[in-house]
């Protein structure tokens, strides 16, 4: 899943919290940021101030859906598609 994407960090949310998905991120040469489940007995450390860089993304998404071509996407050709993201990240940046 992470082969061919070159990252330092893999920030994602609680539900990707397994053995198999952390090894996975630290074979790749990458630093997993994923804080533990509840239900673990040994967390391991986790850069919160790295892990609140997510919610920037994730509101970036979210105000990319409110825009209805997107949400659904219209589009039936990839190049399209990402045209009409392109579209909505301008008029977004544009308020």
């Amino acid at each position: 899943m992470f082969a061919g994407f070159p990252a330092q960090y893999v920030i994602a949310d609680k539900g990707y919290d397994s053995n198999a998905i952390v090894q996975a991120v630290e074979r790749s040469g990458a630093q997993a940021v994923i804080p533990p489940r509840a239900c673990v007995k040994d967390p391991r450390a986790t850069d919160f101030a790295l892990y609140a860089e997510r919610y920037r993304i994730e509101c970036c998404f979210n105000r990319l859906k409110h825009y209805r071509a997107v949400a659904t996407r219209y589009a039936t050709r990839a190049r399209t598609f990402a045209r009409l993201i392109d579209l909505a990240a301008t008029m977004l940046w544009m308020k």
